[in-house]
This record gives C-alpha cells, structure tokens and sequence, in this order.
C-alpha cells in the first residue's frame, strides 16, 4: 500500500522540454518567452499603486462571511453582467478564490466517485488534473478544424455515457481561440435537455474577442433551458490572477438554480475561501482591470498584426482563432514536435508550447502567447520563420 493516495498518479519529474528551458536560464541565456502567460509580468506599467491603494482604502475589515460571497461584491458582478445585457440576481452568483476552485466545488456538486465530466479537446491541461483530484473521469471531445474551429457533435455524442454528469465548454476555447456559436448552443441544449447533464461554460477569455460576430454567444449566463454554471474572475478579465477572486454563475430554470444553489451554499460554506478584503475592493478593482484589459487587447492586436506581416507567404501558417490570449501556428511537417520546439529552443533561444501540451489531434503545432511584449513576440516570430525556413 502506498502512503499516499492514488488521487496523485502523476510524475513528479520535470519533462525534457522544462528541463531544457531551466538550463537554459540557469545558464543566463536569454530565452524569448512566448509562452508566458502572466499578466503582471507582460503589462507595463502594471499598476501596483492604483490596486495597494484600493486594498488600502477599505475601511471596516469586520469578517462577515457568507457562503456564496458578500452580497456588495455579488452585486458589483451582477452590474457587471447587466453592461453584457444579462440579467442576473445575486443569488445566482458565488464567489470562489479561483476558477480552478470553482471547478472543483462543481465536481462535488454534479459528481459521484466514477462519474464522468466531458471536455473539450484540443484544450488546455487542467480538466485532468482538477477532476482527477475529485475521483472524477474526465472523457474528450473533439473540437475539429476546417479554416476555423467548430464542436464536433458526432465526437460529442460517442462521449456520452450513463455516468456523464457535465459537458464543460470553453468559451473562447484556449488554445484554439474559438467562440460556441449560436447554432452550436441550440445543439448542446438539445443534446442535454432530456438527460441529467449540466453544462459548466470557463468564460475567462470571453472580454478579449478579436473581432465582433453576431453568430458567437459571449457568454452562456442567463440562458433559462439547461442547468448551466458559467466561471469567470479577475485573472483574465482584469489581469489580475494574484487578487484570488472568481465566480460561479448558475443559469437554468428557477427550480434547477435554487436547488442548485442550496447545494453550492453548504459545500461553499465548508471551506470559506474567498478573502474579505477582495471581496470590499472589488468595485475599483474592476474599474482598475478595465484599463489592464484595453492594454492587454492593444497588445494581442499588435501581435497578431506581427503574425499576419511575418508569417504571410512563409511556411509557418497561423490557424484561424477568434479571440483569448492565445494563437496556433502550424509547422512544416518535417520534423516532430518535440524536435521544433527543442530545436527553437537550442539554435535559437525561443520558447514555445509544443501542441502535443494541448492534445491537438495531429502535429506539428506550436502555440504562443499573445500577451507577449510587443518586441519580444515579433522577433520570436521572426526566428520561428527563419528556423522554418531552412527547409
């Protein structure tokens, strides 16, 4: 018998790649990071002061906790969702320390040991972790790709079993950037209206489109059909992962989201996460994380500009995305993916994700950050090309 509990198969070791990359630093070599993707360490000036002197201008630290989160700051969020024409009461809203943390509260909530959760493929490497952790499976789905990312229903529909508890959608998806479409969600909820099947919707890149499109839904908060829980918080949409608040949104007919409420209320009230502070400051936090927000769109438009000029003609293509932080390039297929990428990284000092980290269906890809320093993108990609282009 092991001491610890099989919750944690995992290695603990680091892969090739990661040990690459330390060496590489350790030994003072300067790596272009196009994987990063902290927005404290991208945004310039980031603003230190404005968010210490919100913190700081809180005057009553009084501990009144509520499970769901304080009615003032469930409030400010439902404000918040009104300005997207979303109408929503504060009860429908609960506050977490992290969107990682609200996907483990929905995992007890919908989950018995065994149970199934399905999630989207290519995506990123959370979903396995997070209900694994739960003593939760989770089952894939794939997105499919023809000049632009769409669900695919036939692969959805063969996930689907007896033990299928929810369908987790990303909305932008992260790595891919794409938007559930209207004409999507009409087939979701027809493929879950007669099972008992909720939808959990991780919305954390929906304030960062590309472009505006009729045909895309932003957000699935508000839709009265089908049990739904939508996930946001201040990592992404204010860039500001270290401030520890997010927020579960339940949607469905009145009858589902009390009941479901009442449950979220009791394993909420378990634990007692959300700080009291974060909770007080969140009105100028959110006015603070708009401009982080239009600084952080500057420079994805930038960048993605930067791709179009560079990689136009060349033989490194950028796969169509519609927004999030966030772009896929294809490689020539001459090499496989761990070789591009340890290759970038040894001939000339770029680092990226290989696709292989996001289960993309073939290879090879690699995916960058498109909150890279405007500079330090460009000429990453300008290395990439040149890289490529000695074939």
């Amino acid at each position: 018998m092991s001491l610890y509990s099989r919750r944690l198969p995992w290695s603990f070791s680091p892969n090739s790649f990661t040990r690459l990359i330390d060496g590489k630093r350790r030994a003072g070599d300067p790596v272009l990071d196009l994987t990063i993707s902290n927005p404290t360490e991208v945004l310039s000036p980031y603003p230190h002061a404005q968010i210490g002197e919100a913190c700081a201008s809180i005057a009553d630290l009084t501990y009144r906790p509520h499970p769901l989160g304080a009615e003032s700051a469930r409030n400010e969020i439902a404000r918040l969702y009104g300005t997207y024409g979303v109408a929503l009461t504060p009860r429908q809203i609960a506050l977490t320390a992290s969107s990682s943390e609200a996907y483990a509260m929905l995992f007890k909530l919908l989950c018995n040991a065994g149970d199934e959760v399905l999630v989207p493929v290519p995506s990123y490497p959370l979903f396995e972790y997070l209900a694994a952790l739960e003593c939760v499976r989770t089952v894939p789905y794939r997105l499919a790709y023809d000049g632009s990312w769409f669900i695919d229903f036939h692969s959805l529909r063969k996930s689907l079993s007896p033990q299928s508890r929810a369908i987790i959608v990303v909305n932008p998806n992260n790595p891919t950037g794409s938007f559930v479409k209207a004409a999507e969600l009409v087939q979701l909820l027809d493929l879950t209206l007669d099972r008992d099947i909720a939808i959990i919707s991780d919305e954390v890149f929906m304030d960062y489109p590309f472009q505006e499109d009729a045909l895309r839904v932003p957000t699935l908060a508000g839709q009265d059909s089908i049990l739904t829980f939508c996930l946001n918080g201040l990592s992404k949409m204010a860039a500001m992962p270290q401030m520890k608040l997010g927020w579960i949104v339940t949607s469905g007919s009145a009858a589902q989201r009390e009941s479901a409420c009442e449950r979220l209320e009791l394993l909420l009230d378990t634990y007692l996460s959300v700080s009291s502070p974060v909770q007080a400051a969140l009105p100028e936090l959110l006015k603070i994380g708009k401009e982080n927000r239009r600084k952080l769109r500057q420079t994805i438009a930038a960048n993605l500009r930067a791709l179009k000029t560079e990689l136009t003609g060349q033989p490194v293509h950028v796969l169509q995305s519609e927004g999030g932080w966030s772009a896929i390039l294809q490689l020539p297929h001459i090499s496989s993916e761990e070789i591009w990428a340890t290759r970038l990284l040894q001939e000339e000092n770029v680092a990226v994700q290989p696709g292989y980290f996001f289960d993309m269906a073939s290879e090879p890809y690699a995916v960058v950050s498109l909150i890279t320093p405007e500079e330090t993108f460009t000429e990453g990609i300008r290395r990439i090309r040149r890289l490529a282009g000695e074939y």
